[in-house]
């Protein structure tokens, strides 16, 4: 074995492996995952060949006196967007469009933005080295004013490409972290072994780590940051080991999406999220289940439609007897974004999930994880987490 067990008896475990049994039969059963549209892993000659492509379209349209202009796939319409089960959201083939035109006062900066980080893109690739997107934000911060600007363009590129955005040799400054039972091997050599003890730092280039090691029976993917630093305090993951924690720090980043994806193609380890129970968590499992609107061009790179909601659950606030005045009202806000993700093509598989919103809705009230506290301190990693693991507590 990678590691020396030192949680609970086997037998804590018993659902957890019919877990893992009945997810590898629906794999079986699915055969190997479709590679549908989207982005796929090109090779440095392939994203240069693309480039010199679009420069060329650039110059011939020049050359015939008529205005250069870039045609990007709309990744903000959800008429663009199609859901499967396997999946999750992802682009459709035939999508709309739209223009960035060199010659519009209303896209101009932009097609030159887009041309300028294209030819950063080009030098990267070609020198087989890798820089941040912050790294690009401040090669000229004036002119793109802040790092949003860089962060769409770096997207739409990859969109427009059809290339995973490490292919274009662009990395992103990790915010997630991980700990608990995994070893492997970073791309320059480097030899990580995760501590149950403390965090570290999600990898910036997932693509790059090789050689995972793991007895994790589980993954647990936790919302918010100071929910994980409190499970580490209380030696959750030594307690319930092996598992392995990942947090995200709120909306996850490129990065952690990544490499629980990694996680999940490597070990097909049963993962579960621990969400407040409000429509912003709900919306952060969905991210890291079935993708965003955003990102769908690259769902095959991202989603884990095998996750699976562990808590907290609305249903549980009343089970559990927590106090109305440790609950918060739902915002206006709250209730369109809950509106919003009851209409989404993948609530229609998820009866379960349904009905905890709609009891979320009924009440119009909203809990933070932290309202387990009222239980006792340390109520969340001694007895809600571990009873839900060992009887099945998720949907």
């Amino acid at each position: 074995m990678a590691f020396a067990p030192m949680g609970p008896e086997a037998s804590f475990f018993g659902v957890l492996e019919q877990h893992r049994a009945s997810l590898l039969a629906t794999l079986r059963r699915r055969g190997p995952e479709p590679a549908g549209g989207g982005t796929h892993v090109a090779s440095s000659s392939d994203v240069l060949a693309s480039i010199e492509n679009i420069i060329q379209d650039i110059i011939t349209s020049l050359a015939r006196n008529e205005a250069p202009a870039f045609t990007i796939d709309n990744r903000s319409s959800w008429e663009n967007i199609k859901f499967e089960d396997s999946v999750g959201l992802q682009m459709i083939s035939h999508c709309t469009t739209r223009k960035i035109k060199s010659d519009s006062p209303k896209s101009v900066k932009n097609f030159a933005l887009i041309l300028k980080i294209l030819s950063m893109i080009y030098k990267l690739v070609q020198s087989n080295t890798y820089a941040t997107k912050r790294d690009i934000y401040y090669t000229d911060s004036q002119l793109f004013g802040n790092q949003t600007v860089v962060d769409n363009i770096i997207n739409d590129i990859s969109c427009m490409l059809k290339v995973p955005r490490r292919c274009l040799h662009i990395l992103s400054t990790s915010k997630g972290l991980i700990a608990g039972n995994l070893k492997y091997i970073e791309e320059d050599g480097t030899k990580v072994t995760c501590s149950c003890a403390t965090a570290i730092a999600v990898p910036s280039n997932i693509q790059g780590i090789r050689n995972l090691i793991t007895d994790a029976k589980f993954l647990l993917i936790v919302e918010k940051d100071a929910t994980f630093q409190r499970l580490l305090d209380d030696n959750f993951c030594s307690k319930i080991s092996p598992c392995i924690m990942v947090t995200g720090k709120g909306v996850p980043d490129l990065n952690t999406r990544l490499l629980v994806k990694k996680l999940w193609d490597t070990f097909h380890t049963p993962i579960f999220t621990l969400v407040d129970a409000d429509p912003h968590g709900i919306e952060i499992m969905c991210i890291y289940k079935y993708g965003s609107k955003s990102m769908s061009f690259e769902a095959h790179n991202l989603t884990v439609p095998a996750i699976r909601w562990l808590g907290l659950l609305p249903s549980d606030i009343k089970r559990l007897n927590i106090p109305k005045d440790t609950l918060i009202p739902l915002t206006k806000q709250d209730q369109m974004k809950l509106d919003s993700i009851l209409k989404r093509p993948y609530i229609t598989c998820q009866p379960f999930w349904r009905k905890e919103m709609e009891i979320m809705a009924d009440s119009k009230m909203k809990a933070e994880i932290q309202a387990l506290t009222f239980l006792s301190s340390d109520y969340l990693s001694r007895v809600y987490l571990p009873n839900k693991l060992k009887f099945g507590g998720w949907i």
